[in-house]
């Protein structure tokens, strides 16, 4: 893949996106939220070098066409109710197959395609399955989201959304464009994708997720010389290497009203985050 940045390892134990700070004493939010690195063990899903296999994410790809529309406000939202009410039991159909997949006989691409849809379908599962609500934020106790609720078994290990993105994706890959791709359905989110992840199209579509993020008022917003950005650069600006490093890897992608925002940036004021429901 063509890495805009060159990501430094992940760290160690990390404060998960998912988390909500504002209320919660630090130590606690730590205790219960921080994944911890090697979470899963020393054994690896592997990759089977050269394998040219592909796996189906056609049923998934026709839920997103179906059910995720772009705002008026360019950020993808979902139709939930109706997500809810018509097609619950193929969106199980969907997870159920994935997890009758042996994951370790595809390639990196495929890997990386399968974990993004799982984890992306997962959470439009737990969604409508405590529908209606307002925020993830909302499910689970003190407000800690259901990032550690156990929700898929892959290849005999049974895994929370964190287990996928903090001990998966993200030590696995090293490519920040991970945070590109998985959804926690809330506006301050990248956008859940239109269509499914796939190996073949994995690099256009990550290029174009990351683009997408970059040039809107979410991910980077503000006034020349007051640069507000998500806090997920905050949150995982290790990933990047610094908060200069953040920045140049967002001018790799900034196009029009954005380059010019971020033309001769240094610093970035402030980092803002918006939690509510991603809900059409």
């Amino acid at each position: 893949m063509n890495h805009p940045t060159s990501p430094q390892p992940i760290p160690g134990p990390v404060l998960s996106r998912r988390t909500f700070v504002a209320v919660i004493p630090a130590t606690a939010i730590l205790a219960a939220c921080a994944p911890e690195a090697g979470g899963l063990g020393d054994e690896s899903f592997g990759a089977k070098e050269g394998s040219i296999d592909a796996i189906d994410h056609s049923r998934f790809d026709a839920l997103l066409k179906q059910y995720v529309v772009e705002g008026d406000n360019g950020v993808n939202l979902v139709r939930y109710e109706q997500l809810q009410s018509e097609a619950a039991d193929e969106l199980t159909a969907y997870l159920t197959a994935m997890q009758e997949i042996a994951i370790e006989d595809f390639g990196r691409d495929e890997q990386f395609a399968f974990w993004a849809n799982l984890y992306n379908a997962a959470t439009l599962d737990v969604i409508i399955q405590n529908y209606p609500v307002d925020s993830i934020r909302d499910i689970g106790i003190l407000s800690l989201g259901p990032w550690d609720d156990e929700v898929v078994t892959v290849s005999g290990r049974t895994l929370t959304l964190n287990n996928i993105e903090h001990d998966i994706m993200r030590p696995d890959w090293q490519d920040v464009r991970v945070h590109y791709a998985v959804n926690c359905a809330s506006i301050g989110c990248p956008n859940l994708g239109t269509e499914a992840f796939t190996g073949a199209k994995l690099e256009e579509q990550l290029e174009a997720a990351a683009s997408a993020y970059v040039n809107h008022p979410r991910g980077f917003g503000g006034e020349p010389g007051k640069i507000v950005a998500s806090n997920i650069y905050d949150w995982y600006q290790g990933d990047w290497g610094t908060e200069q490093d953040v920045l140049d890897h967002a001018r790799e992608y900034a196009v029009g009203p954005t380059a010019a925002l971020l033309e001769n940036a240094e610093i970035i004021s402030g980092y803002d985050y918006d939690w509510g429901l991603n809900l059409a």
